[in-house]
Formats: C-alpha cells, sequence, structure tokens
C-alpha cells in the first residue's frame, strides 16, 4: 500500500509541474488564436501524463523495459492529440470567424444571418441565436426611431405651416390697428384674442407633450369614480359640442373606482372628446361608455367621422399625425393623441384605435383600484 501512495505522490508531482508549466504559457498565449490554445492544452494532458511518468520512473518504480513502452504509447498519443486539437481548433476559429463576419451587419444597421452551413459547438450556437435576437431588437428599434423621426419632421412642418399664418394676420392686424385703417377696432381685437389663444394651447400641448417624452410627466394618483371623472369631461366638452351641433351621450358609465391622476386623466377625456366632436358632422352623436373588464376599466369614446383608413390605423397615436384633413386651424397640431397615449401609458394603460360603424371607437384600458 506505500508503494502505491509514493507512486501517486510522484506521478502527482510530475503531472502539477507540467500543469503549472501549462498554465503559465497559456497566460502568455492567451491573446492568440484558439488554435494554440488548443494545442497547448493537449500538449499540456500529454506532458502532464509523461512528466508523472518519468516522476515514478526517477523513483525506481519502472524497469527500463517499461519505461521505454509507455514512453512509446504517450508520444503516440501526443500525436493524435495534437493532431486532434488542431483540426478542432481550425474548425472552431473558422466557425468562430463567420460568426464575426455576420455580427458586422449591426454596425452597417443590417440584420444578422446567422452563418449556414455545420452547426457550431453549442456555446457558439448559443450565441448565434442571441445575436439574432438582438438583431431582431435593434431593427425594431431602429423602426421606431425611423417613426419618431418621421413623425418629429411632420410636426416642425405642420406647427411651422400653423404658427405662420396666425402670425401674418396678427401682424397685418396689428399693423391696421396701428395706422387707424381698421374701420371695426373691436372685432380686429377679439380676432386678435382667438389667435394668441390658440397659439397659446398649441404651446401649451407642446410643453406637455415634451415632459412626457422626456419622462418628467409628475403623476399623482387618487382613487377617484370613473362616473365623476366622466362627467365632468361631459360638461365642459358640451359648450363646443352645441357650437357643432354635436350630441354628447354618457348615459353607460359604470361607477368604478379608479386610481389615476385627476388632472391629467381629465386631460386625457378632454383631447379625445374634442377630437370626436371636431371629426364628427352636425346631428352626430359622440357616446362616451366606461366599463369593468378582466384587463381593467375601459373608457371609449366612438364618433361619427366615418373611419379611418386601414393604412393610417397604426400612427393615429404619432406625435403631428393629423390623417388627410386640411390643415386648417381647427384641425390642431395632431398632438392631442399624442399626449393621450403618453398620459395613458404614465399610468401603466394603453389606448387603442378602430373603426365602428359609422365612425371609430377610441378606447383607454386603466389598471383597476
Amino acid at each position: 500500500m506505500n508503494d502505491v501512495l509514493l507512486i501517486a505522490l510522484f506521478a502527482f508531482l510530475g503531472a502539477a509541474a507540467a500543469g503549472l508549466l501549462g498554465a503559465g504559457v497559456l497566460r502568455l498565449l492567451r491573446h492568440r488564436s484558439l488554435v494554440v490554445s488548443l494545442s497547448v492544452v493537449a500538449g499540456v494532458a500529454v506532458t502532464a501524463m509523461l512528466a508523472g511518468t518519468l516522476s515514478v520512473a526517477w523513483a525506481m518504480f519502472l524497469s527500463s523495459h517499461d519505461l521505454y513502452v509507455v514512453t512509446t504509447v504517450v508520444a503516440m498519443a501526443a500525436l493524435v492529440s495534437l493532431a486532434t486539437a488542431v483540426v478542432l481548433g481550425r474548425w472552431v476559429a473558422a466557425r468562430s470567424h463567420e460568426l464575426t463576419l455576420a455580427t458586422r451587419s449591426f454596425g452597417d444597421g443590417g440584420t444578422f444571418a446567422a452563418p449556414s452551413g455545420q452547426p457550431p459547438t453549442a456555446e457558439l450556437a448559443a450565441l448565434a441565436r442571441e445575436l439574432a435576437a438582438t438583431s431582431a431588437k435593434l431593427d425594431s428599434s431602429r423602426e421606431r426611431e425611423r417613426a419618431l423621426e418621421t413623425s418629429r419632421r411632420e410636426l416642425v412642418a405642420w406647427i411651422s405651416h400653423d404658427l405662420r399664418t396666425p402670425l401674418a394676420g396678427l401682424r397685418a392686424m396689428a399693423e391696421a390697428l396701428e395706422d387707424g385703417m381698421a374701420a371695426d377696432s373691436g372685432r380686429y381685437l377679439r380676432q386678435i384674442r382667438t389667435e394668441v389663444e390658440r397659439m397659446n394651447a398649441m404651446v401649451g400641448d407642446l410643453f406637455e407633450l415634451s415632459r412626457i417624452q422626456a419622462g418628467s410627466l409628475t403623476l399623482t394618483p387618487a382613487r377617484i369614480s370613473l362616473y365623476d371623472l366622466v362627467g365632468d369631461a361631459l360638461a365642459g366638452a358640451d359648450p363646443l359640442a352645441r357650437e357643432n351641433g354635436v350630441r354628447l351621450v354618457g348615459d353607460r358609465i359604470d361607477e368604478v373606482p379608479v386610481e389615476v391622476d385627476g388632472k391629467e386623466m381629465s386631460r386625457v377625456l378632454g383631447n379625445l372628446l374634442i377630437n370626436a366632436i371636431r371629426r364628427t358632422p352636425p346631428d352626430g352623436t359622440v357616446a362616451v361608455t366606461a366599463h369593468r373588464s378582466d384587463g381593467g376599466v375601459v373608457l371609449s369614446v366612438t364618433d361619427g367621422c366615418g373611419g379611418i383608413p386601414e393604412e393610417d390605423l397604426p400612427r393615429v397615436f404619432d406625435t403631428g399625425w393629423r390623417g388627410s384633413h386640411a390643415r386648417t386651424p381647427p384641425a390642431g397640431a395632431g398632438l392631442g393623441l399624442a399626449i393621450v397615449r403618453g398620459i395613458v401609458e404614465a399610468h401603466a394603460g394603453r389606448a387603442e384605435v378602430r373603426n365602428v360603424q359609422g365612425g371609430c371607437c377610441f378606447s383607454v384600458t386603466l389598471p383597476s383600484a
């Protein structure tokens, strides 16, 4: 038993020395190719075996003949191991190089496509799957960025148009008043006040939207009844509805509690009602409903606009979108629905739109209190 322990001790010491030497070599060559690293690992395995054998032979536990036989076997194993390591290393390095070339498409704005041919190792296969998933996310992000950039450009163009026209009118009326050429100065002053109020509302919408997009919208949630919230919004929109000859209907409102910021949600309802009233022809109807569902509390505003083209439905809540309507002042700056979506999403809800018979229905889903 003592001889066996001594043989094991001498073999361990010889193999450990070879292992430490191999670790040092790997550290020095850590920035080299994978083929070199695998060759070193194979060489360390064979050298450790040979070192252990020589240690045992040095301690006189092996005869010269046995040492010769073992050394020959180890040498043959070394040749096979090194050849296998080189082949494996070159194969893995080739797959890694193909994966590197495919990954370069990220920097060029392309889409990642996994290399074809023989499947790589499990680790490289997992890396390829992660790169493909990341590529899909980047494509989606680029698409959203392009859509946002397009909406920003449209917004700048439309805001410039909507500001240039009233400013030109204000300048002309101010010059007429200054020169004493205004036959009815009171009418001019009322028109100036109307234009100033409209531009002030536009600037307010821009400020609100900038807060939402910057993530600085601060909410003060409180438990309120949806019935009261809708009732106040209907009362506020009633004068505009009467002016446009539109009927407001709100008799299907469930008295369900919601945990929301009352001021911001009043703005949401006000924007939806104003949008619906302005798009509904005279003698039309704008209906408001609210009920509890499995997904939360659903608030809907249905108008009589005649419907929205299917290709435009995904863009309804985009910043600056105003559809195919003429760019007249009543059409607004295209910020109202973007503000609606931003406020609703800040409440962990969602805003949707769909076409219904004779018009469209805007739905806001909020978490139940």
